[in-house]
């Protein structure tokens, strides 16, 4: 019962900020509420606050006790949801499907599938030596198994 109260009061103070989406939501046996968020321009800590207060000043802890965290997904954390790809255009990747590992550049997204772009060193089709190649290569997000944005410092 708890779990449907969170899940209809969050669904509301998301249609309230669309440029945020749920990337996951958990309601543990204590009571203990996880929601993660992302959003389009990214998530502030005012917009974590927002989505908190939307929740916690609409239930009664006299009515049933329980603590509540609202995250943003991190920046290490792997992608999970179709929509997070769109903010990451430009950026490399790693991605891991179940035949292959891949790195790349995702330079499009569609509703199916992304496409990633890289360089790779190819032996030369005539002679000795190699020769770097353009690969372009689009995935199925139905093959994806695990993707993550590779971070540069």
């Amino acid at each position: 019962m708890l779990k449907d109260k969170v899940e209809q009061l969050l669904n509301k103070a998301l249609e309230e900020y669309s440029s945020l989406f749920l990337v996951d939501f958990k309601v543990g046996g204590d009571n203990s509420i996880k929601v993660v968020l992302d959003g389009d321009e990214g998530v502030s800590l005012q917009d974590c606050m927002n989505v908190s207060r939307a929740i916690e000043h609409n239930l009664d802890r006299e009515e049933e006790d329980f603590a509540l965290e609202v995250t943003s997904a991190g920046a290490a954390s792997p992608l999970r949801m179709p929509r997070q790809y769109n903010k990451n255009i430009g950026r490399k990747l790693q991605v891991r499907t179940s035949s292959e590992k891949l790195e790349g550049t995702l330079v499009a997204t569609s509703t199916n599938s992304i496409t990633l772009e890289w360089k790779a060193r190819e032996p030369k089709p005539v002679g000795k030596g190699k020769v770097t190649v353009q690969k372009k290569q689009e995935i199925a997000f139905s093959d994806i198994q695990e993707a993550k944005v590779k971070l540069k410092f």
